[in-house]
């Protein structure tokens, strides 16, 4: 398998997203912004369809729609009463757009389908360069700012109280939310990226006991998911998104099932 120079970009290109969504994603749940980072996919779908209208790189018309749309979303949505209501109007938005720009832009199936569910297989060694440069610039994100973010997310109000600056931190965890998502949809797609947000973190809920260990729970969650769905797509010719779809899934209904039966 490791022969062919695609599947090893893969490969490596794989690690590094599932590492960085497997971070950003205990974030995500503990925040509760699963809904916002499925919101954000949809605006990502609507900037790589723009993309792809003005003749550049979906990542990076993805990079823009949801680094803008990312910092509107969470501005409206914590000073709105009607957050779910307003999140859902942008999404039918954005959703509205992104059909617009790949009509007018006379794309065929090909490209829809891959902003939609990603091909990673597809990924030459300057695409691997770049989601490689990115996930580590989402990772020094976190990273700077992680006490803070840390107490903010599992703990919002002693954060308050203890003066830490909620809003600052908001907006860079935001940031870094909105490259997730634009790398992350490099495998999965625009329409399926928040599998890798939200389901290896909510597993790891299940399974660690403090903060640093659910990091490395969804980071290796991920991971198995990504790897063994690449090595089953080799296999199978099937699409790679169905397989770490599946495998996810799984793992989070295991736990899930588990610790119920624990309680």
């Amino acid at each position: 398998m490791f022969q062919f120079d695609f599947m090893r970009y893969a490969f490596l290109a794989s690690t590094f997203i599932a590492i960085t969504c497997g971070v950003v994603g205990v974030y995500v749940v503990a925040r509760n912004f699963s809904f916002l980072a499925h919101t954000l996919s949809e605006i990502g779908f609507a900037g790589a369809a723009f993309a792809v209208f003005m003749g550049i790189a979906p990542l990076w018309g993805m990079l823009l729609f949801t680094l803008l749309g990312s910092i509107g979303v969470g501005e409206l949505t914590m000073h709105s009463d009607q957050k779910e209501s307003s999140i859902s109007a942008i999404s039918a938005l954005f959703i509205g757009l992104g059909v617009l720009f790949l009509a007018i832009s006379n794309s065929n199936s090909r490209y829809a389908t891959n902003i939609l569910f990603g091909s990673i297989i597809g990924v030459d060694r300057s695409g691997v360069v770049q989601l490689v440069i990115l996930s580590v610039i989402v990772l020094l994100l976190i990273f700077c700012v992680q006490k803070p973010l840390n107490f903010d997310s599992f703990d919002h109000i002693g954060a308050m109280a203890h003066g830490v600056k909620a809003g600052a931190v908001g907006v860079v965890f935001l940031i870094a939310l909105a490259m997730s998502v634009s790398i992350g949809s490099q495998i999965v797609g625009s329409l399926l990226v928040f599998i890798l947000l939200t389901l290896p973190a909510s597993s790891a809920r299940y399974l660690g006991r403090s903060i640093g260990s659910m990091i490395l729970w969804s980071i290796g969650i991920a991971l198995i998911g990504v790897w063994a769905g690449l090595y089953l797509g080799f296999l199978t010719n099937w699409p790679v998104t169905f397989f770490i779809a599946i495998i996810e899934v799984f793992i989070y209904l295991g736990t899930y099932f588990v610790q119920m039966f624990r309680s």
